[in-house]
């Protein structure tokens, strides 16, 4: 059995304010979902790791090798609209969110499609959902909010409109991130002094 709900994807229409975007429900099949997070990466502190990095089960890597197969890729490109075959894929995974998590910011000119995919079985929190603004500086003006639960996906383009946040909350929020980027060669950002520092920034950004 698959496990990304590529069929639901396919029929969900994609949303354009404030920018392109997509929320599929169950996007992970329910009927997986208890066994990812059994064999999910044991972090045991904030912060977005790189998949290489951390120990998990084999259901959990299943997930990872689908997420990177060409079938999803082509679905995300045309859904899109975008030629993705000419840029890298990048993973992070993520446990606890706290409180210095979820500021408003936009994502860098290098990263093209943005996807989280969220796994707690239930959020109860008020904070934490993660929101796509129509104001840089403003959590409550939101065109779509999304509860880090249950398997949902939220994917979207990135533009000078694509802000996101969330009201901070400290608890275990389950995520796991890709970005499409730009290869090193065709971005500006990738060079010059400080190019490290810069990347690492980029990497981490807190979703």
């Amino acid at each position: 059995m698959s496990i990304l709900d590529l069929q639901s994807f396919a029929r969900t229409p994609l949303q354009r304010d404030p920018c392109d975007f997509i929320v599929v429900p169950e996007f992970v099949h329910r009927e997986v979902l208890a066994e990812i997070n059994r064999d999910y990466p044991g972090i045991d502190e904030p912060g977005n790791f790189p998949p290489d990095e951390l120990r998990y089960g084999p259901t959990f890597a299943a997930l990872l090798e689908e997420l990177a197969s060409d079938e999803t890729r082509r679905a995300f490109a045309g859904k899109f609209g975008i030629d993705l075959d000419h840029l890298l894929l990048q993973t992070t995974v993520r446990r606890f969110s706290e409180a210095s998590d979820g500021a408003i910011h936009n994502d860098s000119r290098t990263k093209i499609v943005t996807a989280l995919i969220y796994f707690n079985e239930s959020w109860p929190h008020e904070g934490g959902k993660l929101r796509l603004l129509r104001s840089p500086k403003n959590i409550d003006s939101y065109a779509a909010e999304v509860a880090p639960e249950r398997g949902t996906l939220l994917a979207f383009r990135r533009s000078e409109n694509s802000y996101h946040g969330f009201v901070p909350c400290e608890a275990e929020r389950r995520s796991l991130q890709m970005y499409w980027v730009k290869p090193k060669r065709q971005s500006r950002d990738e060079r010059g002094p400080g190019t490290l520092k810069k990347r690492l920034k980029r990497l981490f950004k807190r979703h």
